[in-house]
């Protein structure tokens, strides 16, 4: 055995570093700033499984994992033309996101801790597409403003969001308006080039939202005091790691068009300039800077830092539109455990 193999049957036969703080296993509690960074990341699986959940009635798997919705044919066969098993991920993405959240709430509780409960705020309207359930929802999928810089990040081997970079849209238009990335009625199921837009849209902002995860865990994990705290962020953590490099690549196989119905949505050929910068199949994070330009290039994820973090999530699912008809109390709930959460330092 090498590499990570060998390091990881090292800890393992080792026990805990010394340099650990002491485990909650054996005092029972945790801090209040392990607590508050526990309850914002079950707020954001909360939202992240009510959007999944949308997702998979109209295009997924509906059974007893994943139960709501009968699908959308029209909607699915538009995720299929960019991979046959989309339904098969948008079911198993959305099933993970319950286990997340139910699991970290469950680990509050046993630690005397308050557990989130987002579903006074589920207000929001369904789609009222034949096969979506009539329900309240956290999250709004019709009105989407997506930014795909995440597609020319994780090219660049020169630029760092965390060194103040900044990195361009890979599809322009989706950050030029609100767009659904589910159909809003059996209207929005014809054309078919129309359909494969909202399916476009939604392939993309798969990516958005897991891109998103992917580097939350790891920034907040660097505030965590706790060694049992860090193990869940850490164990957490690079499953939405895998669901962006899965969405990161499926993505790429969107069908180039206009949309019939609304002309300025546009999904460009991404290869046709030959820049490496959208090029379609390098779904690996292109090895770049990392915390200073004076070290060799290595490949990361990105962003990592922990400064604002939580807001910044927040922010950035804010102008993403997800919210667009929550209410003043809901921002101000998300708010303060953001805030809360970022205010959490390392003890010890």
């Amino acid at each position: 055995m090498g590499g990570a193999g060998a390091i990881g049957a090292g800890l393992l036969a080792g026990g805990i570093p010394a340099f650990a703080h002491q485990s909650s296993q054996s005092n029972g509690s945790i801090t209040k700033g392990d607590a508050a960074i526990l309850r914002f990341l079950a707020a954001a699986e909360i939202l992240e499984t009510d959007l999944w959940q949308q997702y998979n009635e109209l295009g997924g798997i509906q059974d007893s994992e994943v139960p709501g919705g009968s699908g959308s044919k029209a909607y699915i066969n538009a995720l299929v033309f960019m991979d046959g098993d989309m339904p098969q991920y948008i079911h198993d993405n959305t099933d993970d996101e319950f286990t997340h959240f139910e699991f970290i709430n469950a680990y509050l509780m046993s630690k005397g801790a308050e557990p989130v409960n987002l579903d006074k705020f589920r207000t929001l309207p369904s789609s009222k597409a034949t096969g979506a359930q009539q329900i309240g929802r956290l999250t709004n999928l019709m009105q989407l403003t997506v930014d795909t810089t995440y597609w020319t990040r994780y090219r660049s081997s020169s630029k760092n969001p965390d060194l103040g970079d900044t990195f361009a849209p890979a599809i322009p238009s989706l950050l030029k308006g609100q767009f659904p990335a589910i159909p809003r009625d059996d209207s929005d199921l014809t054309p078919g080039d129309h359909i494969q837009a909202i399916a476009n849209t939604a392939a993309f902002h798969f990516a958005f939202i897991e891109q998103g995860g992917t580097s939350l865990y790891p920034s907040l994990a660097q505030r965590v005091t706790d060694l049992e705290v860090l193990r869940i962020l850490l164990s957490i953590g690079p499953t939405e790691t895998m669901h962006f490099q899965t969405w990161h690549d499926k993505a790429g196989n969107f069908k180039v068009l206009t949309d019939p119905k609304n002309a300025a949505l546009v999904f460009p050929d991404l290869n046709a300039s030959g820049s490496q910068s959208t090029q379609t199949n390098l779904i690996m994070p292109e090895p770049t800077v990392f915390l200073n330009r004076k070290f060799p290039r290595v490949s990361i994820i990105r962003p990592t830092e922990t400064r604002g973090a939580a807001m910044g999530a927040v922010k950035a699912l804010t102008a993403d539109g997800l919210f667009i008809g929550q209410s003043k109390e809901f921002f101000a709930v998300l708010t303060k455990l953001a805030q809360e959460a970022d205010a959490a330092e390392r003890e010890g």
